[in-house]
Order: structure tokens, then C-alpha cells, then sequence
């Protein structure tokens, strides 16, 4: 029972929000009473601070895979935009953003899991292109991996980039060939423009 709770709410907290979703809401689309969700989760918190970290874990696991069987690092970082955009596929509510506002504590500790998984999963691709020759072999891997987190960070920052003006999906797409075409040698770019031609969203 857990483990539907947490898939139904993981569902909706995406698509409407984890401000907008009652326990109530919860229970009832699952056909079942409030009171068999607290005995799971104490509170919604509880709820959001699972489904949040659930998530995360999921998101890394299928990363992880997509390294193990990538033929090279530009195609890597495409799949794993792939992989990110089809379990967001029905992000209609800045749910980062009401993360950060309604369950603060909740939003730095899973920002601070995102940034040590993702520092060393790009780090760890950024070298295997540099000994693969499609990355500059001068670039700084410990400053570029940061520079793309704080990227893919900030694009999602409804401030700068309203959702209303940009879809999540143009702006990981142009902020990624934005990051490549900074660290790419000729052999590179001719991979990237070659992947862009023949994989264009």
C-alpha cells in the first residue's frame, strides 16, 4: 500500500503540485480513507520528503544505466535529458519551485544529493571525452561539472525563465548544446551537429 501512495502522489505532486495536492485529494483518487495514508506517513511532509527522494533515487538509477551502455559522452548527456524529460513529462506546476517555497528543508537536502550525483557523474564523462578525444583536453573538469549543475539548476528558476514563456524541454535542450559546443574538439562538434541534424526534438 506504501508503494502506491507514493506512486499516485509521486503523480500528482508532479502534475499539479505539491502545494495544490491535499491528503484528502490522495486518498480519495486511490479509493481509500485519509487515515490508511497516516499510517504510512505521519503528515504530509512525510509524504513529500518519500516521493521526493523516491523520485531521485529512481532518476539515478536509470542515469546510471544510461552511462553504462553510452557510446560516447555527447549522446550520453543527450539520454539522460531524454530520461529526466519522461519522468517530468507532466511538470505543469514548478514543482522545484514550489519545493523550495513550501518545504524548504526538504528542497536543500535534495539539492545538495542532486549536486553530489550529478558533480561526479558529469566529472566522470567529462574525462572519458577528454581521453576519448571529443572534449578539449585543457578543460577544467571540477569547474565545468559545477558550472553545468548551477546551468540545469537555473534554467529551471521560473524567475529567470517563466514557464509560460519557455518549455522545460527548450530550455535543457539549448542550455545543453550550449554546454558542449564551449568544450568540444573538432571530432566533437562534428558528433554533436551530426546527433542535433539527425535527433532534433
Amino acid at each position: 500500500m506504501r508503494e502506491k501512495i507514493t506512486h499516485k502522489a509521486t503523480e500528482m505532486f508532479i502534475t499539479l503540485g505539491f502545494k495544490s495536492v491535499t491528503m484528502d485529494d490522495i486518498a480519495h483518487e486511490l479509493g481509500i480513507s485519509k487515515k490508511t495514508i497516516y499510517v504510512h506517513f505521519a503528515n504530509k511532509t512525510k509524504l513529500v520528503e518519500a516521493v521526493t527522494f523516491e523520485l531521485f533515487e529512481t532518476i539515478c538509477d536509470g542515469i546510471d544505466c544510461i552511462c553504462n551502455v553510452s557510446k560516447n559522452p555527447i549522446e550520453e548527456l543527450y539520454s539522460i535529458k531524454m530520461y529526466v524529460m519522461h519522468h517530468l513529462k507532466n511538470e505543469k506546476s514548478s514543482p522545484q519551485y514550489q519545493l523550495k517555497k513550501y518545504y524548504p528543508q526538504i528542497h536543500k537536502t535534495l539539492k545538495i544529493r542532486q549536486f553530489k550525483k550529478m558533480h561526479k557523474s558529469v566529472k566522470d564523462s567529462l574525462q572519458h571525452g577528454v581521453d576519448t578525444g571529443v572534449f578539449r583536453n585543457n578543460i577544467d573538469l571540477d569547474f565545468i561539472s559545477r558550472m553545468y549543475f548551477t546551468g540545469m539548476t537555473g534554467i529551471k528558476d521560473s524567475m529567470f525563465f517563466p514557464p509560460d514563456e519557455y518549455q522545460l524541454e527548450y530550455l535543457m535542450e539549448s542550455y545543453l548544446e550550449y554546454h558542449l559546443r564551449a568544450i568540444v574538439t573538432e571530432n566533437g562538434l562534428q558528433i554533436l551537429n551530426k546527433f542535433i541534424t539527425s535527433n532534433q526534438s
